[in-house]
């Protein structure tokens, strides 16, 4: 009788005062409401979280608290993914995680489910490797690789050796997921045994699939990509990513409406397309709602074209647009094309370095600049942007991959050339940097050179010591 009585006089009095005493009235009723009840009104089943970077807003799905799972090649056995029954394969439980789940992942060399070379997961999930089989200590650049790879066979998967993507997730009652983090952490990404090199001479690779020999074609993916959903946060750090040949990056991150991009004290070498690509799945004008990057201590090296006559890919770095992102302390050498090419966004740039790049330094839209440039040409770049600089530097990678790189012959180079308006990228400076005798190389090569394999053991070297505070080191 008292709850009829009181909703009673609350509709009396909404009808019989002005609008905004209505919408006071209202809230105060809610108010009343919901203390009565106990219960949090929300918006969608949607609450509030705390990832690190920043409050984000997660709906019921992507709240679910996790669990840990931990999964060792040496030592793993089933689908329990516990410490002390570890799980062989990350491809073996991926139908099990959850959301924010917590996967460890000691050293090994990891081929996959059935050796397919590739785990998509569906749901935002924190990943980190480079642990002994104990799970004590941690070391993922040396003692205790976690290197994730596959093999050239016929029929396997070609897709990113890691793809996890969260865009199309949806709670019970039909809208799209949104919030929670995703990380990944301490993975070395080798696509080299997963190519397919010409004549099996490991200095070409090839886009087509040999049905004849059993042969796939050379994955046209990169090692690490991440799509997320809106309000989620993503990081990629300290990781490796080598020998991959996409067409857009090797580290491909996109981000969706309100939510944050780190991408730090990670090594790319020897792939095609760009070592890292940010990217951006808000097309809206929000500057509050638009994603924000940051992308530090990353070192970038050795990036190819899609192909030998392509005019697409070959830069360290790419840029969307419609977003945001600060770029500081990275190396950025030995692009085909250049150094940073942004598409169009506002960004920051600070304490850089650009080496050996061959057409540019930095492009923006159309715009191709050398470094010395950047400030008084660009006009996206915030005017406080300060400390880039072009210097040769020596790469410490093994003898045998540097003269097979500078020995690779440029299709129209002396167009190149003609066109090169930035530092430190000439030949004999190039031979320089690789630690190479500069009055040339009397090594003959009997077939093409594009994307040459380089092990593991002969790229770690280049990555593992910044040059003056810029670029990647040791994961500590």
């Amino acid at each position: 009788m008292k709850k009829i009585l009181i909703v009673t006089l609350c509709i009396s009095l909404f009808f019989t005062l002005d609008a905004q005493s209505q919408l006071n009235f209202k809230n105060l009723k809610n108010k009343v409401l919901k203390k009565k009840s106990g219960k949090k009104t929300t918006s969608g089943n949607t609450k509030s979280t705390n990832t690190g970077n920043a409050p984000l807003l997660s709906t019921l799905n992507f709240s679910n608290k996790g669990r840990a799972w931990y999964v060792s090649r040496n030592t793993g056995s089933g689908q329990l993914g516990t410490k002390e029954r570890p799980a062989k394969d990350l491809g073996n439980i991926i139908h099990h995680l959850k959301p924010n789940d917590v996967i460890y992942i000691a050293e090994g060399t990891y081929l996959s489910k059935g050796k397919r070379g590739s785990d998509e997961i569906n749901v935002p999930v924190k990943i980190y490797g480079g642990y002994d089989t104990s799970f004590t200590t941690r070391d993922p650049w040396d003692t205790h690789k976690t290197i994730f790879t596959g093999v050239n066979e016929y029929m396997k998967l070609t897709t990113p050796r890691l793809y996890i993507r969260t865009d199309q997730q949806r709670e019970k009652n039909g809208q799209l997921s949104q919030g929670s983090e995703i990380i990944v952490d301490g993975i070395i990404f080798d696509n080299g045994p997963r190519n397919r090199y010409h004549k099996d001479k490991n200095l070409a690779i090839r886009r087509k699939a040999s049905p004849k020999s059993k042969q796939n074609p050379s994955p046209e993916s990169g090692g690490i990509v991440i799509v997320g959903s809106k309000f989620t946060n993503i990081t990629v750090q300290n990781c490796v990513v080598m020998n991959t040949a996409p067409t857009e990056g090797a580290i491909s991150v996109r981000v969706f409406k309100g939510g944050k991009g780190l991408i730090q004290n990670n090594f790319c070498i020897n792939n095609t397309g760009y070592g890292i690509h940010a990217r951006t799945g808000y097309m809206g004008s929000d500057e509050k709602l638009i994603p924000a990057f940051i992308i530090r201590y990353n070192t970038i090296l050795f990036n190819w074209k899609h192909d030998a006559i392509a005019s697409y890919g070959g830069n360290a770095l790419a840029i969307d647009q419609n977003l945001t992102a600060t770029i500081e302390n990275n190396v950025f050498g030995f692009g085909h094309k250049g150094g940073v090419y942004n598409k169009g966004s506002k960004i920051v740039v600070n304490n850089n370095l650009f080496t050996g790049n061959s057409k540019y330094d930095y492009k923006e839209i159309n715009s191709e600049m050398s470094v010395a440039d950047i400030l008084d040409e660009s006009e996206k770049l915030d005017p406080n942007s300060q400390g880039n600089e072009s210097a040769l530097i020596k790469i410490n990678v093994a003898e045998r991959w540097a003269n097979i790189y500078a020995s690779r012959i440029e299709l129209s180079r002396a167009d190149v050339d003609a066109a090169v308006s930035v530092s430190n990228s000439g030949a004999n400076q190039l031979r320089s940097m690789l630690g190479l005798n500069v009055q040339g190389s009397s090594v003959k090569m009997d077939a093409e050179v594009f994307l040459p394999l380089i092990t593991i053991e002969e790229a770690l070297p280049a990555g593992l010591m910044p040059w003056n505070g810029k670029g990647c080191s040791i994961p500590k």
